[in-house]
């Protein structure tokens, strides 16, 4: 038996229950994965409340990336052996001391790269590869606005548009997540508590708006992101942490300058073993270039997990959060 933390209702974070599962021995194309660091992101949150059904009969463990040792493979697995240090996004079942994962979607991990840190940064880092290279593939001299500039993606997103040559726009919500932001990237803050967003927007712009906005934040945000934008301007919407977002009004995209909308997710840009690797390796180069380093700035006990996730929600939490089993 090993412990893990399953839901086996939906709703808060009172549901989620530490206890003793069984693991068992690999199947084919399968590996038993020791894990010794597990990633927290907000999508652990929609799989709790039940935003994001899970195709799965309850109970079930949650979770979503892990680093880990292999302890055992399954027939057919030639990629990793015994021994491997190895990472893995977005798994569902993360949130246990072991488990079985497919091998197919191990990451080996380079030896620059230590266990917390690949479990802090792996889901969102790659998030920030595809949403800066393929969603809207930012070019040097643009000028971009960021919501949660602060969280873990954003402080990611910031150092890497950064170094692309990118002024960042961030936007946060007190002001010392203003100069977290500010030390990460982020040429200009606004913070949304105390400021206009829009406004300090057109002034910081002269006018001019942006031509994308990443925006996680969803429901209380999303007028305002629109009102960002540049004529042919795209909202790009990764994340509902107010809430989800009503019904688009198509009506309202052309009204507001032919404003492109799209809704992505990094289970589609990672369906391909080709896409996972090529987003995992570009994510290793800048962190081991120095270009972007992780900070990992909570770290909990998997036992405590229920006040992991209240620290979520409430946005007690900075940049990004490993649990350790």
């Amino acid at each position: 038996m090993t412990k893990a933390v399953r839901i086996h209702e939906t709703g808060g974070p009172e549901k989620l229950i530490y206890e003793d599962v069984e693991v068992g021995r690999p199947g084919e194309g399968q590996v038993r994965l020791k894990q010794t660091a597990i990633g927290l992101n907000y999508i652990d949150v929609y799989h709790r409340t039940g935003l994001y059904p899970l195709p799965f009969d309850l109970p079930v463990v949650i979770g979503t990336e892990a680093a880990g040792v292999v302890e055992e493979t399954g027939a057919g697995v030639d990629d990793v052996k015994a021994g491997d240090r190895v990472a893995y996004a977005p798994v569902v079942g993360s949130y246990a001391e072991a488990r079985l994962v497919p091998a197919n979607r191990l990451i080996k991990l380079p030896d620059s790269i230590d266990d917390k840190t690949a479990a802090a940064m792996l889901l969102q880092g790659m998030t920030v590869s595809y949403l800066l290279r393929r969603t809207f593939p930012v070019k040097k001299g643009q000028t971009i606005l960021l919501y949660a500039a602060a969280g873990g993606v954003g402080l990611i997103l910031a150092q890497w548009a950064k170094h692309l040559g990118v002024t960042v726009i961030g936007v946060v919500g007190s002001d010392d997540k203003a100069k977290l932001a500010k030390a990460n990237g982020c040429a200009h803050t606004i913070n949304y508590a105390t400021e206009n967003v829009p406004e300090r927007v057109a002034e910081i712009t002269g006018g001019a708006k942006v031509p994308v906005v990443y925006d996680s934040v969803g429901k209380d945000t999303f007028m305002d992101s629109l009102d960002c934008l540049q004529p042919l301007g795209t909202m790009v919407s990764f994340g509902n942490a107010s809430g989800a977002l009503p019904p688009i009004d198509a009506g309202l995209l052309s009204a507001k300058g032919s404003l492109y909308f799209t809704r992505p997710g990094l289970m589609h840009h990672v369906a391909k073993r080709e896409d996972l690797l090529d987003l995992a390796q570009s994510l290793f180069d800048v962190v081991e270039g120095g270009h972007v380093k992780i900070h990992c700035n909570q770290e909990y006990a998997l036992k405590d997990i229920q006040q992991v996730h209240r620290d979520l929600e409430a946005r007690k939490t900075t940049g990004s959060t490993v649990i350790i089993p």
